[in-house]
């Protein structure tokens, strides 16, 4: 269904639920630079209202704009005001405690100086107190990183920002034009970014064990190595469960535009080798725009896709994430189909997305039976553990099977292969060498072939 009609545009629709599991759903209107909300009522959607005083137009575009968090009914929608290019222009969040029902004034977040910010993202914390992330910059738009503010008073003031990205090299930045995502779920706060280390544009997670006091540790969430020097402007998103860390991301490196999937563990910091959210489709030209919700143990991912001409919008889902996710997936809508979000409560499953060819928001539900057949503590996937990296020439990988690859390649970042590095099992785990003489320092990628299965792994010479 519409959301609205389409006088109301339909830029970026991101979705929550309240404490009733009714859906609600913010996008940006482009005509006026407006954030608009609209919620369901048990019979239909309200009519729109614009959230943002008339006096503070917002940045949005179709790819990135505000963003909401609800823990029961209260609810946050963070926005930035324009232009982004003045110090004068804030991240500014609005509260709700009654399902959305009246709105507080706009609080600003960011108490930065004569620093810039842009791409506000927010969570909330167990307790119910709004987590917010955006991006901050010098006065000259350098220096891009993530930075995480968080409050303790539910949104009436916040604390001074830190730092939440830079993991893969001291020299690193973060891709500008990339939204990010906030995750939080008890004392782990996560925050999924773009990164930028020489033009090696992957995802990565910083990771915070304090509900995101600090930052002190990052996972490099897709192996992907896609050297791009423009930026994609196309974002992660992901979820919490217990140790586990599940990512989807787009990458580009295979030279077409694909949505992929990952597994990590928040305790040791590494990641399962990442994997596309489908096989090979006849006429597929790219994939784009993830989203990604979890509720216990259901799990969904959506994401828009076009084959032989015509946009997808898809789904994959299972109701139980200890048993995997199945490659099955649902199509939600075919069309001219832009962004997408997705939210899942008590058995419920709620897509919203920007529909181009109505101009409108569109809506969709679906039901589930859940279940809880493995609690998130007892469950924990099986890392695969690289150590030491950096090394000059010798690395010990854990998690495989004990067995040698009937094929070892050694790529740098342009997608070269540098030489193949001399293998041998020991002790349950690989030894890889690679001869000093072979290759300068930098980042390679190791790609281990064992009768029909491949990966590939990310590796740092000193």
């Amino acid at each position: 269904m519409d959301i609205a009609p389409g006088i109301h545009d339909n830029m970026h629709p991101r979705i929550a639920t309240d404490g009733a599991g009714n859906a609600m759903v913010i996008w940006w209107k482009a005509s006026d630079q407006s954030l608009m909300f609209s919620k369901w009522n048990g019979s239909a959607f309200t009519t729109p209202v614009a959230l943002n005083p008339g006096s503070m137009p917002i940045a949005g575009a179709s790819w990135m704009g505000p963003d909401i968090a609800a823990h029961g009914d209260t609810v946050y929608v963070v926005m930035k005001q324009i232009p982004e290019t003045d110090t004068a222009s804030h991240i500014r969040i609005i509260r709700s405690f009654d399902g959305g029902q009246s709105w507080s004034p706009a609080i600003r977040v960011d108490y930065i100086g004569d620093s810039l910010s842009r791409f506000s993202t927010v969570t909330t914390d167990d307790q119910g107190n709004p987590v917010v992330a955006f991006m901050k910059f010098n006065q000259s738009f350098g220096d891009a990183r993530w930075v995480v503010a968080k409050s303790t008073d539910f949104g009436a003031t916040f604390s001074t920002d830190v730092h939440a990205s830079g993991w893969s090299s001291p020299g690193s930045e973060v891709c500008d034009c990339c939204p990010g995502s906030l995750l939080s779920d008890g004392s782990t706060s996560v925050m999924l970014y773009r990164d930028v280390n020489n033009n090696i544009r992957d995802t990565w997670a910083g990771i915070s064990t304090n509900g995101g006091t600090s930052f002190t540790g990052g996972i490099d969430v897709d192996q992907q190595g896609w050297m791009v020097m423009m930026c994609p402007a196309s974002g992660p998103d992901g979820i919490i469960w217990g140790d586990s860390l599940y990512t989807v991301f787009m990458s580009g490196a295979s030279g077409t535009n694909r949505v992929y999937w990952s597994a990590s563990s928040v305790t040791t910091l590494q990641a399962l080798p990442s994997q596309p959210v489908t096989g090979t489709i006849p006429g597929l030209s790219q994939q784009n725009f993830p989203g990604m919700a979890g509720d216990g143990n259901a799990v969904a991912m959506v994401w828009k896709q076009t084959v032989s001409s015509t946009d997808q919008l898809l789904m994959r889902f299972t109701n139980d994430i200890a048993g995997g996710l199945p490659m099955y997936c649902d199509t939600v809508d075919l069309g001219s189909i832009t962004n997408s979000d997705v939210a899942l409560t008590a058995g419920n499953v709620f897509v919203a997305w920007q529909d181009d060819n109505s101009g409108t928001v569109k809506f969709r539900s679906g039901t589930f039976s859940p279940v809880n057949t493995l609690t998130p503590e007892n469950h924990q996937p099986k890392a695969v553990a690289v150590f030491p990296n950096p090394s000059q020439d010798t690395w010990t990988i854990t998690g495989l099977a004990d067995e040698l690859p009937v094929r070892a390649e050694v790529f740098n970042s342009l997608g070269q292969i540098t030489g193949a590095p001399e293998i041998q099992s020991f002790q349950g785990s690989l030894r890889v060498m690679m001869k000093p003489y072979d290759s300068s320092p930098g980042i390679y990628f190791l790609k281990l072939v064992t009768g029909d299965r491949s990966i590939i792994i990310r590796l740092i010479k000193s």
